[in-house]
């Protein structure tokens, strides 16, 4: 059973700073893929950043400069550094991976529960 489990959110003044954690864990094979993704009240889902096991990232315009996301494969965990946050970055967080688990033959996506992130003063 492959999970994913998000930590780190919260309540922060704005130009503040916040760090997601996102673990996986279970029977894995490997991890392609990590993401992270964020939905306000009202609005769709929408993409943050992405990291790929190589290191490689892209970033939403939105986030470019302020958002740094960062792996450590050993743990298979993602993270996600945001600074100077903004009260528009206040969402639910989700983690996202592209995942193989032990004895498959394939990839599949995996979210987790998602954690929110407020910014307010």
């Amino acid at each position: 059973q492959v999970q994913l489990v998000e930590s780190g959110g919260g309540l922060v003044q704005p130009g503040g700073s916040l760090r997601l954690s996102c673990a996986a864990s279970g029977s894995i094979s490997s991890i392609n893929v990590m993401g992270w993704y964020r939905q306000a009240p009202g609005k769709q889902r929408e993409l943050v950043a992405t990291i790929r096991s190589g290191g490689s990232t892209n970033y939403a315009e939105s986030v470019k400069g302020r958002f740094t996301i960062s792996r450590d494969n050993a743990k298979n965990t993602m993270y996600l550094q945001m600074n100077s946050l903004k009260p528009e970055d206040t969402a639910v967080y989700y983690c996202n991976a592209l995942i193989r688990p032990m004895g498959a033959g394939k990839y599949e996506y995996y979210w987790g529960q998602g954690t929110q992130v407020t910014v307010s003063s």
